[in-house]
């Protein structure tokens, strides 16, 4: 039952920007998570760290170690990012517009509102609060839009909605100083940048980019060998800006009358070289004068994104319009300009050795990395833009299938996350999918009134199921031969029946009063069981044609409806939040757990009553058994998913899905200042502009209103369960949320749960049984002690010739867990030869004892057959590719 989270799959990209860590990380924010995906191994996963509200900007230190991630809230994540935990959190008191880590990975640099303000950065120090505050400058007139250092993080470029750029100075022998200002650009500031030379590596010009696609070239004047311009410079000291901490911030200088500082204080208090007054204001010792302005495109599209790469002199700029351009600079020559798509590119940036490009799109939810020397895409990664509907597993366990309100299903593997093939013909919102036998065909049903077959070999749909009028199917099943496709319907109560080989319409069942929103075949023999509105649930019997067997009434309409993996006992949800368990042999109702109180939980914002009063809505929409049929997990209209044990009717554990405050119905109790006569505040759009920094406020609205029967809540999603689905290895589950889709798997940390524990059962008997080459009463001594490590340290201690006797050995309570202990090794061991050995002698020996237990074996042996599939797979490819590359070496031999 120790489940934990494990990875998000299907959330699109909202807005926000995205980094490149470690020049094959891409690291972007998904709601109010992060995901970091690998652009080498193809592997995706989601941090499990949870922010308040959606995540606006990240940043990521230069040795791609630690990630700051701050949301709408101001609330800011110090997160270490190998180790994927929160060392520290932060809330600043403004907006956060743009933060970026000094090139040293020292001091972080926050464009907090109007203010810049300079952070030395915690790293792995453990302090009442570590994040000290260094230095804040207060010279600009409205939000920072941007940020850059120079490369030896003496200098920060800020970009402003103010039309300027200011050069702050952040020399420990400057106190003060007045910032240099960048004038002359006639729209916002989206970038400004640095520019190096190459062979110095020392700033030598500044570039500023507007929204209107203005770039401005900045060159600085030489300087002659005193460090003085042929015109004097005036030296300008002004007092400190507000916010600036009094004690251990600043630098204590002492001057005499000759001009010359005798000793000055660090920011960490001690004393400091000797400098000249002239070296404290460095700043404006350097004289910089426009070269060169130019446009990037002329065009009425507005530049909304743009990073520059140093080493390349390089600037990569996206549009409104979904073009992007990348120029080489200083002499502004096009190198490539295309366009990805037709909506606004929230997010341009390189990697580190610049060759590779990555986009963001928030109105698609997508993200494209593209290489512009081959001009070629790396990754093309897009989930579902509207909510998952339905999920399905694959038997093995590898492939998880998902269906979608954009009329998309999305396959994906489990274990590296990344959707391989995507289907879109379907005209309609998918509502379910189901998994066939053979692991290589996926079923589906839409409201476009069809059910498709789809080859996942071929990626094709080789087969379509339609009616003689359109109808709206909402629930698929399929008999355990294939041989049947059952689909229910919306709008005419009716179940439709085809054979799969042939595609005809077999049959049409007729007898319910509502929507058949749930359909499942038993998967002991070939009833059919239906549960609609009408308040029943209904068995069919579909091969003899009788029509309905079994008639199950309710009292409130049903929702949905399960068989227990052994088919001997169904399990249905009703409308007043009950789950009834009944059998479906003898057609008496077992037992009822009210879950109303379990599930009940969060307040919508238009609620006028409290969470614990508004309890009568809520009700499990989904339900799943676990793979031994002993747990049942419900999901629906809240914000938890509960877990039951069927035999207790206890519950067991509940799983908030989410803590993200940006989704209605999270929070318990609501402020009671948030509503007005009119309605609750948050709900009153008095945002003057389209877009804001970062997040396109835009997208969730228009959402909303496209969608029909969404709540009236001005496009703030709801948050909800709509699907759930166990692993047929019973080691993970699925969610289709709000959110998109979770993964829970079981925690593969050490749990100590012994049998048959005595005083001689200890590790150290354990080891000194190996010694004497006790292997078969090590292994038992292991198993009876319950420890991951020392079972399968006892397997691969037994010779290979001495598997059949310790196999037969082992009593048959233990089975399970040495079952579980050769799926591990057999996925992650080189021995490969020698674990099929073992699996191989424990099936010969044990194979009664497993077939008489195989409800209790069946999740762990469906984790054996999952890593024997997938070893299967790596060597047939393996072996495939050897055969071509020794028929190209022969047939060039044989050429000389």
């Amino acid at each position: 039952m120790n489940y934990r989270f494990q990875n998000l799959l299907g959330a699109p990209y909202r807005g926000g920007n995205a980094v490149v860590v470690n020049n094959t990380l891409l690291v972007s924010p998904v709601g109010n998570r992060v995901s970091v995906t690998d652009l080498i191994k193809s592997e995706t996963i989601t941090l499990p760290s949870q922010s308040s509200s959606n995540l606006r900007r990240i940043a990521a230190s230069p040795d791609g170690v630690f990630l700051l991630a701050i949301d709408e809230n101001n609330r800011c994540l110090f997160i270490n990012l190998r180790r994927r935990a929160v060392l520290h959190r932060i809330t600043f008191k403004h907006p956060v517009a743009a933060a970026k880590f000094s090139p040293d990975g020292q001091l972080i640099a926050v464009a907090a509102g109007k203010l810049l303000q300079i952070w030395r950065s915690p790293g792995f120090r453990k302090e009442f609060f570590p994040f000290e505050l260094i230095r804040t400058f207060s010279d600009c007139n409205d939000k920072i839009t941007s940020l850059d250092w120079s490369p030896d993080s003496d200098y920060v470029l800020a970009g402003s909605k103010d039309l300027t750029v200011r050069l702050f100075c952040l020399k420990k022998s400057v106190k003060y100083n007045k910032p240099f200002l960048f004038l002359g650009h006639r729209d916002v500031i989206i970038g400004a940048f640095f520019g190096t030379d190459k062979k110095t590596n020392k700033v030598c010009r500044v570039y500023t980019v507007s929204r209107d696609g203005a770039i401005f070239s900045w060159g600085c004047s030489e300087i002659d060998g005193n460090g003085n311009f042929d015109e004097p410079v005036e030296v300008i000291s002004e007092p400190e800006s507000p916010g600036t901490p009094d004690q251990g911030q600043g630098n204590n200088v002492e001057a005499d009358s000759g001009g010359t500082v005798k000793k000055r204080k660090n920011f960490d208090g001690k004393d400091g070289d000797t400098l000249d007054v002239e070296d404290r204001f460095q700043l404006h010792r350097v004289k910089w004068e426009l070269i060169k302005k130019d446009f990037f495109m002329q065009a009425p599209a507005k530049l909304t994104a743009c990073d520059y790469h140093r080493g390349l002199d390089m600037i990569v700029v996206g549009f409104s319009n979904g073009v992007f351009g990348l120029y080489q600079m200083p002499d502004f020559v096009c190198i490539h300009l295309l366009s990805i798509s037709r909506e606004k590119i929230t997010t341009a940036v390189f990697n580190d050795l610049g060759n590779w490009l990555t986009f963001g799109c928030a109105r698609l939810g997508q993200l494209l990395v593209w290489e512009w020397k081959s001009e070629s895409y790396i990754l093309k990664h897009q989930g579902h833009y509207f909510d998952v509907n339905c999920l399905a597993y694959s038997p093995d366990s590898q492939l998880l299938a998902t269906g979608a309100d954009d009329n998309k299903i999305k396959v994906w593997t489990v274990s590296s996350g990344f959707c391989f093939v995507t289907f879109s013909e379907h005209t309609n919102a998918v509502t379910a999918l189901h998994f066939m036998a053979s692991n290589h065909c996926l079923l589906s049903a839409s409201l476009d009134g069809t059910v498709r077959a789809w080859d996942l070999f071929r990626y094709r749909n080789f087969r379509t199921f339609t009616t003689p009028t359109s109808k709206q199917f909402v629930s698929l099943a399929s008999d355990q031969s294939g041989e049947v496709i059952c689909a229910g319907t919306l709008d005419s109560f009716e179940i439709f029946v085809w054979s799969m080989k042939t595609g005809r319409l077999l049959d049409v069942l007729s007898g319910h009063e509502g929507p058949v929103h749930g359909l499942m075949f038993s998967p002991s023999n070939a009833i059919l069981a239906s549960s609609s509105w009408d308040k029943t649930v209904r068995l069919w019997d579909v091969f003899e044609g009788k029509g309905a067997v079994e008639t199950f009434p309710h009292t409130h309409d049903v929702l949905t409806a399960v068989y227990r993996p052994d088919g001997k006992q169904l399990a249905c949800s009703t409308l007043d939040g009950h789950i009834h368990f009944w059998d479906p042999i003898e057609g008496l109702l077992m037992y009822t757990i009210e879950g109303r109180r379990d599930i009940s939980g969060g307040r919508l914002m238009t609620d006028r009553r409290s969470a614990a009063n508004s309890t009568s809505g809520k009700c499990f929409t989904t339900l799943c058994y676990s793979a031994d049929g002993s747990y049942i997990l419900a999901g629906g209209n809240s914000k938890f998913i509960c877990m039951y044990n069927v035999a207790d009717q206890v519950l067991l554990r509940r799983f908030q899905i989410t803590h993200n405050l940006s989704l209605d119905g999270v929070l318990d109790i609501l402020n009671s200042k948030n509503m007005s006569e009119s309605g609750p505040l948050n709900l009153i759009d008095d945002d003057n502009s389209d877009t804001e920094e970062g997040i396109d406020k835009q997208v969730r609205n228009k959402l909303a209103y496209d969608l029909p029967g969404s709540m009236p809540n001005h496009g703030r999603p709801v948050i909800r369960t709509k699907c759930l689905r166990i692993a047929p290895t019973g080691r993970s589950w699925a969610a289709a949320t709000t959110e998109g889709v979770l993964i829970y798997s079981m925690d593969e940390s050490f749990i100590f749960d012994p049998t048959d524990l005595d005083m001689d059962v200890t590790p150290e008997a354990v080891d000194a049984a190996l010694k004497e080459n006790q292997t078969s009463r090590a292994l038992i001594l292991s198993l009876r002690l319950n420890e991951d490590g020392l079972i399968k340290k006892c397997i691969i201690g037994v010779g290979p010739a001495d598997i059949p006797a310790v196999a037969s050995s082992v009593p048959v309570k233990y089975i399970q867990r040495l079952v579980e202990a050769l799926a591990y090794l057999l996925e992650n061991s080189p021995h490969l030869e020698f674990i099929l050995r073992w699996c191989q002698e424990l099936c010969k020996i044990h194979g009664h004892s497993i077939q008489q237990n195989s409800r209790n074996l069946l999740p762990s042996l469906k984790s054996l057959q999952k890593a024997i599939t997938r070893l299967h797979q790596d060597l047939a490819d393996t072996c495939s590719s050897n055969e071509y590359l020794l028929r190209y070496l022969c047939s060039a031999s044989d050429a000389k």
